[in-house]
């Protein structure tokens, strides 16, 4: 048995969520989402809980990812979700330009213009240097945050580039002079 899908999922107050078909529609104080269910996954309310229940075994493989995309959904019109990224190197900075695009100048002979996705928000400090993306969805803030970090991703030698807050990396050490 899975360990993640025998997991409950607490509704908290002011969530309500609509089953139709297979799609789980949730609705709260941020948004709603709308989350695809895998065939032979349904949810019941059980003590105002929601309990993700297989039909058979052979759902085995999609019981504990259809569990966590909903409690993914149902966090998301709740709190929301937050990915922060942080640029490193002289001279590279981002801003935001207008209100859906965001400017990357990034050590390139052009600047990177990136326009955001709709429901995924970007603030930028003073400083130009770090980015907070939020949005409701999680896929969709984890995916804008991959594709800002993949236009200039973290150099193993300098170490230079855009990189999530707390990402460790190894740095390489370059060449050794000749003896």
């Amino acid at each position: 048995m899975s360990r993640i899908g025998k997991k409950v999922i607490p509704i908290p107050p002011g969530v309500t969520y609509t089953v139709e078909g297979n799609t789980i529609k949730v609705q709260g104080p941020k948004g709603k989402l709308d989350t695809v269910l895998p065939k032979g996954i349904r949810f019941d309310q059980q003590d105002g809980n929601l309990v993700a229940i297989r039909e058979n075994d052979s759902q085995a493989a999609v019981h504990g990812l259809a569990r966590a995309l909903v409690n993914n959904a149902v966090e998301g019109v709740t709190k929301g979700w937050t990915r922060e990224l942080e640029i490193v190197g002289i001279g590279y900075r981002a801003e935001l330009k207008g209100n859906g695009t965001v400017v990357f100048s990034l050590g390139y002979s052009h600047q990177i213009e990136y326009p955001l996705p709709t429901g995924v928000e970007v603030t930028i400090d003073p400083k130009q240097t770090k980015l907070s993306l939020t949005g409701i969805d999680r896929q969709k803030v984890g995916q804008v945050a991959a594709e800002m970090r993949s236009l200039r991703p973290p150099d193993p030698y300098k170490n230079k580039g855009v990189r999530y807050v707390g990402e460790k990396l190894k740095k390489k050490v370059g060449k050794t002079g000749a003896k």
